[in-house]
């Protein structure tokens, strides 16, 4: 346990579960998508939905994919920013199955029109749990470097993958594995314990047989 475990994080909000985690989902989700959203869909679950108004989850979220941190003074006037920035906005409930009762699903828009839909988990203290991504799930937290690639099921990739990591000096800290079926849609989950460089993210990009790949480093600049 460290001083973060019995303090919780600096924060502008009532409740590290509510509001800080919520803030930091809003902000992984502007990262994935790799740009600000101009249209956004927010879907509260279980104490989400049940208590996030009073907690500020929804202005925090939004706060978030606004570009904010939970410690930025202007996260109660999220709204009114999104409002500002031509950032549309549909706040909602929804029921959720087999997750933390603090689970938001966010469906975001780019302004070249891609689409990308996160559920996300605030579990305490700050600390969140991407749960999934666009449908295939995709467990991870984002305090490291993470790399999620999509594939076609087929055998070579992950091999292929690990070596690349490897010959560029990153060590993998974590690896998951998922599919939707055999041979169908793969994804793979890499945690890293350096930054992985762009050269290499761009490269995996043009891979035969990679469908998609998204780099996360949340301490970068957005």
């Amino acid at each position: 346990m460290n001083i973060f475990d019995i303090m919780g994080p600096v924060m502008v909000g009532p409740s590290s579960s509510h509001t800080a985690g919520a803030a930091r989902i809003g902000l992984i989700t502007r990262r994935l998508l790799g740009v600000q959203p101009v249209a956004a869909q927010l879907l509260l679950h279980g104490s989400f939905a049940a208590t996030g108004a009073g907690h500020g989850t929804d202005r925090a979220l939004v706060a978030g994919l606004l570009g904010m941190g939970p410690d930025d003074p202007r996260l109660p006037a999220s709204f009114e920013l999104a409002q500002e920035a031509g950032l549309s906005l549909e706040l909602g409930k929804t029921v959720l199955r087999g997750v933390h009762p603090n689970t938001v699903l966010l469906r975001v828009t780019a302004p070249d029109g891609r689409a990308l839909e996160v559920v996300a988990s605030s579990l305490g203290g700050g600390r969140v749990k991407v749960c999934s991504i666009d449908g295939l799930e995709a467990s991870f937290t984002g305090d490291l470097p993470t790399l999620i690639i999509r594939n076609e099921d087929r055998p070579g990739h992950v091999a292929e993958v690990a070596n690349l990591l490897s010959h560029h000096g990153v060590n993998i800290a974590a690896m998951q594995l998922y599919r939707d079926r055999r041979g169908g849609l793969a994804v793979m989950v890499i945690e890293s314990d350096q930054p992985i460089p762009a050269a290499l993210v761009d490269w995996l990009r043009r891979c035969p047989g990679i469908v998609r790949v998204v780099y996360l480093n949340m301490g970068e600049e957005s």
